[in-house]
């Protein structure tokens, strides 16, 4: 008797299931990846340059996923859902790149995908300098300056080359030239900017060191670089004393050196040299500092210097200070005339390990810059 009754009961939830369906009544079925839908409100994201979280609401007849393109200024939260409405927030960095920028948000749901493009303004504020427009620093008034606008040749009305071998005090392989070696321009200017190679000649790697024929104490310097990323290659911007009798006594200022071989890549120092701070001795005033794309962007860097002290700068940003300790020369043989240099060493105790394969190594100066106090 039970066993009949169980039969029967079953038969009959199986009739009232069929009737279910049948009848469109009851437990909806799941929708096939080909019958899914997803909506998405607002269908795109177009914010200002301020820092934001913009909400998304989000219809779905089943489970869904969503990503944004790898952007560290641009997230989204949850990663996922389920069927029904639910939110998604969008969270924005503020925008100081100077530029418009963009990106995807991706939603994948049943065997289909949905995009939302994402675009997010800047600030006028925001905007770089125009590399072109001379920007006096407060306080300051333009002494002198060279753009490198006309192609050619460094004027010789402005500069003077060092020549020669020998290592130079830190073991470098390059021999300096005076502009060119075997009829090859190695200091020349061209589209707006002086380029400086170090490059291989019948067995030699030679090279350039030009300083201006210029002086000065005191003052703004800086100049717009891209350096090199050419193993063994040690581009810099530095300072050194007009009446030099001795090293380290008289000084030594080093706005930018860059070394891949030494420092690593996109790391950019500055430092200082006299008698009580040295590199032989390991107390040299020195900071390295990170520069994004150093190789392949233009970056600032710039001296402040005055009577109590020099401040080093990379795009506007302080990374270094060294101070007049009022302790005299040896500390601070810094009140005399100092002319800039330009130059590519190669190897040596700083560009280390080269890689002659990888020749010619190329460093842009786009513009030197000097300020002095009104």
């Amino acid at each position: 008797m039970h066993l009949r009754l169980e039969i029967k009961g079953l038969l009959l939830l199986c009739a009232a299931t069929l009737f279910n369906f049948s009848c469109g009544c009851g437990t909806e079925p799941v929708p096939s990846p080909s019958d899914a839908t997803l909506t998405v409100s607002p269908s795109s994201v177009d914010a200002d340059y301020e820092a934001q979280t913009v909400i998304l609401t989000v219809t779905a007849t089943g489970d869904w996923g969503v990503s944004a393109a790898d952007k560290d200024w641009c997230t989204v939260t949850p990663s996922g859902g389920i069927k029904g409405t639910s939110e998604v927030k969008v969270a924005l960095a503020t925008n100081r790149t100077g530029k418009e920028r963009a990106n995807t948000i991706l939603f994948r749901y049943g065997s289909k995908t949905l995009e939302v493009p994402v675009k997010q303004g800047f600030s006028e504020e925001d905007l770089p300098p125009d590399p072109g427009e001379i920007v006096v620093p407060e306080g300051y008034s333009l002494n002198w300056h060279e753009e490198f606008e006309d192609d050619g040749v460094p004027s010789l009305d402005d500069w003077w080359y060092e020549t020669g071998g020998g290592g130079w005090g830190n073991n470098e392989d390059q021999v300096y030239v005076a502009g060119s070696q075997n009829g090859e321009k190695l200091a020349f200017i061209s589209d707006g900017s002086l380029k400086i190679q170090a490059k291989k000649i019948g067995g030699t790697v030679y090279s350039i060191r030009m300083n201006t024929k210029r002086s000065w104490t005191y003052g703004w310097f800086e100049a717009r670089l891209k350096v090199s990323d050419v193993p063994g290659s040690w581009p810099a911007f530095w300072m050194m004393p007009q009446n030099f009798k001795t090293w380290p006594g008289d000084g030594e200022i080093d706005i930018m050196e860059y070394a891949i071989s030494t420092q690593g890549k996109n790391k950019s120092s500055s430092s200082i040299h006299c008698n009580a701070y040295n590199w032989p001795n390991g107390t040299q005033k020195t900071h390295v500092q990170p520069v994004s794309n150093a190789a392949s962007e233009f970056h600032v860097y710039a001296l402040e210097w005055t009577s109590s002290e020099m401040k080093f700068y990379i795009d506007g940003k302080q990374h270094l200070v060294f101070r007049n300790e009022g302790k005299g020369y040896n500390s601070w043989p810094f009140d005399a005339p100092f002319y800039l240099k330009f130059n590519m060493a190669w190897g040596g105790n700083m560009g280390g390990t080269t890689s002659e394969a990888m020749l010619p190594a190329t460093y842009e100066i786009d513009y030197v810059r000097v300020f002095t106090k009104k």
